[in-house]
């Protein structure tokens, strides 16, 4: 860590305690039009960035709606959520501001939608602690892909071996690795059935982000 001048944090997951609740809101939205949803269905959604999800509501459940507007809905069911029940994730609030003490610079890299990010990032007063937040439908990409790391490197002014992206998805965790990023992976439950595998992709593993400032 002594050679880490950034660091580009995942949101859903890894600061927020967060990924449960999107498979709840996805399967509400579901049942909501009288869908059942498959078995594997929480997992099918794992890697899927907000346009993907719509598209496979589409494709896979014949939701016959603009994609556009199952965003909206699902979203407006989701920020609700966001800014009464979800919580931070432990060690966030501690390790955010053992970062910023030194001088390490932070953003943000999500799947999720500006529009619920940032008043989530308001409500749990972390917004001034990242210099900026990277969605993956402005970025016009996916974690499966490394463009929103090396963006968010660039902004940053960091090379990708000097800069940690903090992840609790295994997939995007092996495309920042492939990448020449320094990976943490942060525990969640959803994933629980990967954590082995996740400790073998990333250069740190953290029950919960208490575990980083041991390192600072």
């Amino acid at each position: 860590m002594r050679n880490i001048k950034g660091v580009i944090f995942d949101l859903d997951g890894t600061l927020l305690d967060s990924m449960m609740v999107w498979g709840d809101v996805a399967k509400n939205f579901l049942k909501s039009r009288g869908i059942e949803p498959r078995p594997g269905f929480r997992e099918a959604l794992r890697s899927l960035n907000t346009i993907e999800e719509a598209q496979y509501y589409i494709d896979e459940y014949y939701v016959d709606m603009p994609l556009e507007e199952i965003i909206v809905e699902r979203d407006n069911m989701m920020l609700g959520y966001f800014l009464s029940e979800i919580m931070l994730k432990k060690g966030v609030l501690n390790a955010l501001e053992a970062l910023k003490e030194h001088g390490i610079k932070m953003c943000i890299a999500t799947a999720t939608e500006r529009n619920l990010v940032e008043p989530t990032l308001k409500h749990h007063n972390i917004a001034d602690y990242f210099l900026h937040v990277f969605t993956c439908t402005e970025e016009n990409t996916s974690k499966k892909n490394p463009d929103i790391f090396v963006r968010a490197a660039e902004f940053l002014g960091t090379e990708p071996g000097e800069t940690l992206v903090v992840e609790d998805a295994l997939y995007a965790m092996k495309t920042a690795k492939k990448a020449g990023f320094v990976v943490a992976g942060v525990y969640d439950k959803v994933a629980d059935d990967q954590q082995e595998e996740i400790k073998e992709v990333c250069d740190y593993y953290w029950k919960d982000m208490d575990e980083m400032l041991k390192l600072l």
